[in-house]
């Protein structure tokens, strides 16, 4: 499968919609399963949707307890893509509104589906990355059991406060 998809495929195809099986493993995710994902390319005049479905399992390592487990992803995309430059239309400033999150191609005649689901998949990991949710986490060394003998010196110091 081609990593790219050419914005002249999508504009030239029949109701200027394409849709693409994706299946692959894809480099700097530790996936147990081939990044699997249905998407649709269609162009809308100035902007290209892709919308569509991934789904995948990734290896990640829990916060709380340091173990390796697998974390199930099943998310939907809906991405739109300028096929110009935005800042020429709309100059210096624009401010962005709920909803309008748009990739600008700054005119580059094709789509990298491989960074389109690595971001994807990468922006639906979860913030904190727990194995379970009775997860109780490591016995981490307490102040106790970390003594190291080159430190006892400090133990026994007494601090004078100053008189003024």
């Amino acid at each position: 499968m081609s990593k790219f998809i050419s914005v002249d495929t999508i504009e030239n195809s029949t109701n200027k919609t394409i849709s693409v099986d994706f299946n692959e493993k894809i480099d700097g995710l530790d996936c147990v399963t081939p990044v699997s994902a249905q998407l649709t390319f269609q162009s809308l005049g100035e902007f290209i949707e892709v919308k569509g479905n991934v789904k995948t399992i990734v290896k990640l390592q829990c916060d709380r307890c340091l173990e390796n487990f697998d974390y199930k992803l099943d998310f939907d995309i809906d991405e739109m893509f300028a096929k110009q430059a935005l800042l020429e239309d709309y100059g210096p400033e624009y401010e962005l509104k709920d909803g309008q999150f748009v990739t600008d191609l700054n005119g580059c005649d094709e789509i990298d589906i491989y960074d389109l689901l690595y971001q994807s998949v990468i922006l639906n990991l979860p913030n904190q990355k727990v194995c379970g949710i009775n997860c109780m986490g490591k016995d981490f060394p307490t102040e106790d059991s970390m003594s190291d003998p080159r430190l006892d010196v400090f133990k026994n110091i007494q601090i004078q406060p100053k008189n003024k």
